[in-house]
């Protein structure tokens, strides 16, 4: 039906959001036989689930915001080179993200969110070679581990805490000496790294956007239809929940937001004050049809991945705080080559870059369960650097929760009342 040149029309259950938690959510939805419309404005291929760094980073069960991070603070965020940067710009609009995230990093804080974080990340590989079986994905998994490298003793023997941490949460991590390392990974070479710890649990995938492309196809043989736009707007109306875009009016009875880094202002129409704001993530890539490294390896103070993918390595991370509106920094692309060289100095020149939208809240815990305001609308978004990893959980978790059954993870540190 057409109304004003906008299209009507009625569903279930709507997601907003297209990326792999949106995706992940729909598939699970129709797969219990609910009758699903997503809304996003682009089609597939250049969003954070594509530009990852690939890691179903089981390991990564502690937040940004730790008391290390604390203390490392003030030279972090404004030193244009640091792995952890902001815009100088930004920060009159980022000063109450900020401040919430201070009080995120001290001691007791950031015990309480790497538990809740664990507690997600703990069947986390189980949930994606589930999912990728289903959709015809399971020959782009690999499970090879993930090494953080050392460059020197001094670094290694600081690191020894932080380990510790994550084995008492459940993370298997093996200790290696150089030549282990060398072994593991020739082409790193002597003297590159004083140690590395090594995350045998960990799986990768040769192809982020592969991956979401067989999760899109999937869904969309489950009978899931997309709307190809903007949702603008958000209101309960009827018992239900109607969505506005400038081509569509949708009206349903239960909505799911999973617009990853755009989803504050709707969450702010259905209710809910989310703090959530945008971590810019960036990557390099270099065409090779054999990459020089076996599996995702992270020379630790240089805040980036290698990530050996299908015809090429990808070379992906840090994080700059700067908001959606910003054209990308140069020189946080000239610092991820120059890191690169440093540890892969025969590396030729990269044949493409890309930056992207990480949506981040400051306690690095996503936000998943039912609007404070009414169940109508579920909330699944701030992943920050685990959207890849979580978005089979979350899809679980939202998908009993409309349902009215025990979600796996109990829900309550995830809620958006939290804020």
């Amino acid at each position: 039906m057409q109304a004003g040149g906008r299209t009507m029309a009625d569903t279930e259950i709507a997601v907003i959001g297209a990326g792999v938690v949106g995706h992940s959510v729909a598939l699970r939805l129709a797969q219990a036989g609910r009758e699903v419309v997503m809304i996003a404005p682009r089609e597939l291929g250049d969003g954070a689930s594509y530009g990852n760094a690939g890691v179903i980073a089981d390991y990564a069960v502690l937040p940004v915001g730790t008391p290390d991070v604390l203390r490392a603070l003030p030279s972090l965020l404004f030193d244009r080179s640091s792995p952890l940067a902001i815009r100088r710009a930004a920060l009159p609009t980022l000063a109450p993200w900020l401040m919430r995230f201070l009080r995120e990093a001290l001691p007791g804080p950031s015990r309480r969110n790497a538990q809740a974080i664990a507690a997600l990340l703990a069947d986390s590989a189980a949930e994606w070679h589930e999912m990728a079986a289903e959709i015809g994905a399971a020959g782009l998994m690999r499970g090879n581990g993930a090494l953080y490298l050392y460059e020197t003793p001094e670094a290694l023997e600081a690191a020894r805490g932080e380990l510790a941490w994550r084995q008492s949460m459940g993370v298997r991590v093996e200790l290696l000496g150089a030549a282990e390392i060398a072994r593991m990974e020739p082409a790193l070479g002597p003297g590159v790294a004083a140690g590395a710890a090594f995350f045998p649990d960990t799986l990768s995938v040769a192809d982020p956007g592969a991956v979401l492309g067989r999760l899109a196809a999937t869904v969309e043989r489950l009978g899931v239809r997309r709307i190809t736009d903007r949702a603008e707007a958000i209101r309960r109306r009827g018992g239900g929940v109607e969505i506005e875009g400038a081509s569509f009016v949708l009206r349903a009875r239960r909505a799911v937001i999973a617009a990853g880094a755009h989803s504050r202002p709707l969450a702010l129409a259905a209710g809910d004050r989310v703090p959530l704001d945008t971590e810019r993530g960036y990557h390099l890539e270099f065409d090779m049809e054999e990459p020089p490294l076996g599996r995702p390896t992270s020379p630790v103070s240089r805040g980036f991945y290698f990530c050996p993918m299908a015809g090429r390595l990808r070379v992906a991370g840090t994080v700059e705080l700067g908001g959606l509106d910003a054209a990308p920094s140069p020189h946080r692309l000239a610092r991820l080559e120059e890191g690169a060289r440093a540890i892969l100095p025969g590396l030729p020149a990269p044949d493409r870059s890309w930056m992207g939208f990480r949506p981040s809240v400051p306690d690095s815990v996503p936000v998943i369960g039912p609007s404070r305001a009414g169940p109508e609308i579920v909330m699944a978004f701030g992943h920050g650097h685990l959207g890849l990893t979580l978005a089979p959980m979350t899809a679980r978790m939202v998908a009993a929760l409309i349902e009215g059954r025990e979600p796996p993870v109990p829900v309550a540190p995830y809620l958006p009342g939290r804020f």
